[in-house]
């Protein structure tokens, strides 16, 4: 209820309307009679109720995105609002339900923010008038431009939290679909600050062009940035292709922004075709839904059987060098049990279990209870023991393999029942339809911009161009200091620096961040500040590992998994090594060669930080016609860890590669990549070598290729290391088809194979099977130790098995051998054996000593199976049941054994 007194009458029962209009700098309040006569007086002789005074507010007006500091409002009944700014006498009169007035935050007071500004001082202060000054002066004058308001993402992020919204938007699909996009997208608009992580080819760019376009769907502003001028351009030219381009302001540096003045885009001439049914692209949207996770599943089932069939190969192999035609008749025995895939395991199991016991009464019985196996001959020796488990294990194999291949024509059937790839096209099309048609009926600006006015006219600038593009470190230069976007999307994230990062933050309501923590990050500038929380440390974390750790569960991360630039076999490597295996290779594999290795001869070869050695290797493998046909129209990239090497590689390759270091390729792609690793080792090199021989690096070199990945080392050189490159060797070696010059050593590097499909499950059935995993307590104890020991870093890169039947891993015709060690072979088992899990290859075993090894016959024994494994070249470690500190002397020889610490004996 409003009361109205003028010059001390209460005039409030007597008139019909009421309103404050302004002359100059006077203010005057005119009251309407039912009779139609009006009285008016200056505002100071009336009294308004209510009346409220406030101070030091921040004002957003309708349908602007400027937010302004107003040192006082008065706001008389609800009705109008009277304004006076900061140094200002003049008083500025607007309707109250045209504004909104808050409190400023408090986020420029923070400790946070105030580290903020102490590293920009302090950037300023180390470069010492240099060319950084500027850039470093002029990244603090933004921080110190940034409105206050609780709106923004810069307060989120600051108090580390993100506000869920509540979204009841129909998402389209301009540029194309697939189910982990599809998640990104819902998560955008379900939440103030959203998070998604776009390994390489896994359609980032796609990705930010459905979000820029449902943005703009619901009549919103954005900005999309990076600190990379190409992953901004590569927008650009999407934008452009699809005749969308009319919507970008390409601001940024001065420069950029007087490059699109001087021929600001016109609005095309829209197509006036009948309007779209917005219900009916939701109807193709909601049916194609149910079809992209049959698509995912058979790409992943693709995978799977590609991988089951190269262990299947190996499985023959083993079979065909260690098996006699005597054994064949245990594959036909088979069929007459009938045996599930499961049961098939169990058996295995078993069988492993029973060793070189002899057949007592008890596994008569449990032979025929589990398995209605009633006659034991098959088992009865050793060779024949061996023999039906290989059959057994090709039997895995085999319906492993049918099962997979199976369970893929069912996913096949789906899509093509469901006419996949031609609602794919459909959405696609439909949604760009429906976009285009909503972006036509829009009133746009009729303003005329320049680079001198567009700050001023910012909100008509915004109605023109609602897409504004920039570099992160310029983004509150390319705006009117004081405006609030709807969104901002920052591209590269990984690699963006969080000071300049949070000038973005600052400048939008909402924010979406885009990157991958397993590629490069930016390098950091040292600080001697110390953060006053760990989460926004400029010198240790980029802007995405920030928003990661500061927002935790309150902001959704999403994972886009469907991969589409690189062959099967290049991406695969990422994809266990770096994405436990999240990762969905879309690509096709037709047995191309697209991994190669080539490694020099041993030797010092590396001259400040040059290496003309493998440059000659490579192309020596060239000229013997080993390696893939270079030619002039050939897409070849070759990347180095060093500028010298590149700079090097410009004097002896062909004029047409494309040569750059690793850290300035990333973004970009090429047919074919050569990755040159530089370093010998030499003792100079130690340091160097973790440098070249990093995961993010790594993952980024090999990333780049679309067709083939070639990797030119030094003999060994990586090995100590069993790093990232290691991995990456044994990966080729795995693969290799007899086409790479690779140093093969004695030790059989693909039999754990035989046990990947089943190690999981082993455990499983040996639990239920038998209470424990061993007959020996010793064992039991020792295998639980190492699930511990191996469930976290650093060395859940590797597993083990126990039971491993020596000649499956040395091959038995290794020269190295005498004849009675061959003959040995053939019935001994090592205890428990560790591999690495990328590469599938044993590198350390480990022996459990009971009583019965102080006999002279066991003694004998040992020493034989201590020859075998030492010319094999695996680590092998006793362990006595008499001794203590059983934990620490296992992880302290696993350790060493990877190189994590000094090697010596444990103790």
């Amino acid at each position: 209820m409003v009361s109205i007194i003028m010059d001390g009458q209460d005039k409030t029962k007597q008139i019909s309307d009421w309103k404050i209009s302004q002359s100059g700098e006077s203010l005057w309040l005119t009251c309407s009679f039912p009779s139609g006569k009006e009285f008016k007086l200056p505002l100071s002789k009336c009294k308004i109720s209510p009346t409220e005074e406030m101070q030091n507010k921040l004002l957003t007006r309708k349908d602007s995105h400027r937010v302004e500091q107003v040192d006082q409002a008065v706001v008389y009944g609800n009705k109008y609002v009277v304004l006076q700014y900061s140094g200002k006498s003049k008083r500025y009169l607007m309707k109250y339900d045209d504004v909104h007035l808050v409190e400023p935050s408090d986020v420029s007071e923070s400790d946070v923010f105030q580290y903020f500004k102490a590293v920009s001082r302090e950037r300023i202060a180390k470069s010492n008038g240099g060319s950084n000054s500027g850039i470093a002066d002029n990244i603090l004058r933004q921080l110190e431009k940034l409105p206050l308001s609780t709106k923004t993402a810069l307060y989120g992020y600051c108090k580390g939290y993100s506000q869920p919204i509540q979204s009841h938007q129909n998402l389209i699909f301009p540029f194309g679909i697939n189910d982990s996009q599809l998640k990104a997208l819902a998560s955008v608009f379900s939440s103030q600050v959203s998070i998604i992580e776009g390994p390489p080819g896994t359609g980032k760019t796609q990705t930010i062009l459905n979000i820029l376009a449902n943005i703009l769907l619901q009549g919103k502003t954005v900005a999309i940035l990076s600190n990379n001028n190409a992953a901004v351009e590569n927008i650009y030219e999407k934008l452009a292709k699809s005749g969308l381009d009319f919507l970008v302001a390409k601001l940024g540096s001065v420069d950029k922004r007087n490059d699109f003045f001087s021929d600001l885009p016109e609005l095309p001439a829209f197509d006036q075709s009948d309007d779209l049914d917005l219900s009916l692209v939701e109807e193709k949207v909601e049916e194609l839904t149910q079809l992209l996770y049959a698509q995912n599943e058979a790409a992943g089932l693709k995978s799977q059987i590609d991988e089951l069939r190269i262990e299947y190969k190996y499985l023959l192999k083993c079979n065909s060098e260690y098996q006699s035609d005597s054994a064949k008749p245990f594959s036909r025995l088979l069929k007459k049990y009938r045996l599930s895939k499961s049961k098939t395991l169990d058996l295995i199991s078993y069988l492993t279990l029973l060793k070189d016991s002899p057949i007592t009464l008890r596994n008569r019985f449990e032979l025929l209870l589990n398995f209605r196996i009633f006659r034991t001959g098959p088992f009865s020796s050793v060779d024949k023991l061996n023999a039906m488990t290989s059959a057994l294990q090709l039997k895995f194999y085999s319906d492993e393999l049918k099962e997979k291949e199976e369970e893929l024509a069912a996913c096949e059937k789906i899509l093509i029942k469901g006419n996949f790839e031609s609602l794919l096209q459909d959405v696609t099309t439909s949604s760009m339809s429906y976009f285009k048609q909503q972006i036509s009926q829009r009133k746009w600006s009729k303003e005329t911009f320049s680079s001198d006015n567009y700050r001023v006219k910012i909100d008509d600038f915004l109605r023109r161009y609602p897409i504004i593009g920039s570099g992160t470190h310029s983004i509150v230069n390319s705006i009117k200091a004081g405006t609030v976007l709807d969104y901002v999307i920052i591209d590269e994230a990984s690699q963006q620096d969080i000071i300049p990062g949070i000038l973005a933050l600052g400048c939008a309501k909402n924010l979406v961040v885009v990157g991958d923590r397993k590629q490069l990050p930016p390098i950091f500038n040292e600080t001697e500040i110390p953060a006053p929380d760990e989460r926004y440390d400029c010198g240790k974390y980029s802007l995405l590992d920030s928003c990661l750790k500061v927002f935790g569960g309150t902001a959704p991360v999403t994972l886009l998994k469907e991969h589409y630039r690189c062959h099967p076999k290049i991406i695969q490597f990422c994809n266990q090594q770096f994405y436990n295996n999240q990762l969905i290779p879309m690509t096709q594999d037709n047995g191309e060669v697209a991994l190669q290795l080539v490694v020099t001869s041993k030797g010092n070869h590396t001259r400040g930080y040059k290496n003309l050695r493998e440059l000659d290797s490579l192309l020596e493998i060239q000229k013997q016609g080993k390696s893939s046909h270079w030619d002039e129209t050939s897409n070849i990239g070759f990347i180095a860890p060093y500028n010298a090497q590149v700079d090097l590689s410009q004097l002896h390759l062909p004029a047409n590669f494309i040569k750059d270091t690793t850290h300035r390729f990333q973004g970009r792609e090429c047919d074919k990549i050569i990755f040159s690793t530089v370093l010998d080792e030499k003792p100079s090199n130690v340091r160097s070598l973790s440098f070249v021989d990093n995961s993010n690096l790594i993952n980024v070199a090999v990333s780049r290729a679309k067709h083939q990945f070639t990797l030119v080392t030094g003999d060994r050189v990586f090995s100590a290391l069993n790093g990232p490159i290691a991995a990456l060797i044994r990966y080729i070696e795995y693969y290799d088809n007899g086409t790479s010059n690779i140093y093969r050593s004695p030790v059989i590097s693909a039999f754990d194979l035989l046990y990947r499909e089943y190690d999981i499950s082993l455990d499983k059935l040996r639990s239920r099977l038998r209470p424990n995993d061993s007959e020996f307590l010793s064992e039991q104890i020792v295998a639980e130790l190492l699930r511990k020991i191996l469930s976290s870093a650093p060395y859940d890169s590797v597993m083990f098995h126990m039971e491993v039947e020596l000649h499956k891993l040395v091959a038995r015709n290794y020269e190295g051998l005498t004849e009675y060690e061959r003959r040995f072979m053939i019935k001994s088992r090592c205890d428990f054996v560790i591999y690495h899990k990328v590469g599938k290859k044993p590198f350390a075993v480990i022996e459990v000593d009971g009583g019965s090894h102080d006999t002279s016959e066991q003694q004998r024994r040992d020493v034989l199976k201590n020859s075998i494994l030492q010319k094999a070249e695996l680590t092998l470690f006793r362990l006595k049941t008499d001794e203590s500190r059983i934990e620490e002397k296992i992880e302290q020889f696993i350790g060493s054994a990877l190189g994590l610490t000094p090697s010596k004996e444990p103790d």
